[in-house]
């Protein structure tokens, strides 16, 4: 169904563009932004057709560059549908320099406003912070223009010839209850100095959260600072963390069946700087995963908070959730095109993480359902065309099973004796 070489795009290869049309009609107000300048009204690509552009390339796999767009609008239905003239690419490239981005952050939380909450947990109804996954992931750009603009804080690895590699990094807050993210900060790609992921969550801690990370976050003055916020946190040490028991707890039954293995509260050892506040230790047992260095394999997962009172399985369940950040980079990049960039300036690389959002938004809108492995697979297939809109619809109406198939497969291992 991919198109090959120089194949023409067809109007049957740009599918779904009625659905765009939820987030067109948001669009007028940002008609003007931009046009300052513009005294003789020369200007003929706006904000708004730049923002229905970027959504139509995200929207559509066939769909994977500039060139493509332009094609895509020598398509009458398609010219019709978006109500923009023909574009060059100089102007594509060069117009995002007096766009404005930030104009976008409304418009994505009027849309979301119009999202159900997805159903948490059960046994976390009586938790009152937000969850709130805390994650980076990068974006690969164009050395040249890359490095012009943020110098050497955009180079994050070597390639195998020795070519340094640029690109950008997505500091992510990601909103579990909402299932999008709460903000996104984007900065160079190098893990380091103030744009390293420990101190870009220090700059914007907020009241009320829940902050799930992993060993990035590992930081004890940055634990200090998200209590002095008010909020809590559910962090996963490194495995060489030494601390002294101060208070060990008896397991519950439900605990033991978690796969919990220690609960204590904790201090530092005096080579580390103590923290202000008590820190409770969680020790969960797990399966070790194969790795590709020859390290030892860890079977337990460290985990450090200061919820003193909240039962250590919940705390384990609280991480659990920590990997649904990695299934929306995913998302983002594979599903909806994120890893490749339309524009390589910042105002651009801003405005297409957006228009990101928003179909992240649309199809949440569309399907009534947050999503998942699955979701991003059927609704893939169908902007391919692999798929009919009937094929979603019987995918949306199944019913979800997956508690009963897990007690169900549960049940046999322990039969089993295992």
């Amino acid at each position: 169904m991919l198109r090959v070489g120089k194949d023409a795009l067809k109007a049957k290869d740009v599918v779904c563009p009625g659905h765009l049309k939820r987030a067109f009609s948001l669009l007028d107000r940002l008609h003007e932004v931009g046009c300052d300048r513009d005294k003789a009204g020369n200007r003929q690509l706006f904000f708004t057709d730049y923002i229905k552009l970027v959504l139509l390339y995200t929207w559509n796999p066939l769909i994977g560059s500039v060139r493509d767009l332009q094609a895509a609008l020598e398509l009458p239905r398609v010219a019709k549908a978006l109500g923009i003239r023909r574009f060059s690419a100089g102007s594509f490239s060069e117009s995002v320099r007096v766009f404005d981005p930030e104009q976008l952050k409304p418009i994505i939380e009027e849309l979301a406003g119009d999202l159900a909450p997805s159903g948490a947990d059960p046994r976390l109804k009586e938790f009152k912070d937000v969850l709130t996954l805390v994650d980076g992931t990068v974006v690969t750009a164009l050395t040249r223009l890359t490095r012009s603009a943020v110098g050497l804080d955009a180079r994050y690895n070597t390639t195998r010839d020795g070519r340094a590699v640029y690109g950008w990094r997505l500091h992510t807050q990601f909103d579990l209850q909402r299932f999008m993210p709460h903000r996104i900060d984007r900065t160079g790609a190098r893990n380091a100095g103030a744009q390293r992921e420990n101190n870009m969550l220090r700059s914007t801690l907020e009241a009320g959260r829940c902050y799930v990370g992993d060993g990035g976050y590992a930081d004890r003055s940055l634990l200090d600072d998200i209590v002095d916020a008010q909020s809590s946190y559910v962090i996963r040490a490194a495995e060489n963390t030494t601390c002294t028991a101060v208070e060990e707890r008896l397991l519950s039954q439900e605990a033991l069946d978690a796969g919990v293995a220690l609960d204590a509260i904790v201090q530092f050892d005096e080579t580390g700087k103590p923290t202000r506040h008590p820190v409770r230790r969680i020790e969960i047992e797990v399966k070790p995963h194969p790795r590709r260095s020859l390290t030892k394999k860890s079977d337990r997962i460290i985990l450090h908070t200061n919820l003193t009172d909240l039962a250590p399985e919940l705390i384990a369940l609280i991480y659990r959730q920590r990997y649904t950040v990695e299934l929306f980079f995913r998302i983002l990049k594979q599903l909806l095109g994120l890893r490749h960039l339309l524009s390589q300036r910042q105002e651009g690389i801003d405005i297409q993480i957006y228009c990101t959002l928003i179909v992240c938004v649309l199809i949440q809108l569309i399907s009534g359902k947050k999503p998942n492995k699955a979701m991003r697979n059927i609704v893939g297939w169908h902007l391919l065309g692999l798929a009919s809109e009937q094929d979603v619809i019987d995918f949306l109406n199944k019913p979800d099973n997956t508690g009963v198939k897990l007690r169900t497969k549960a049940e046999l291992w322990k039969k089993s004796g295992f």
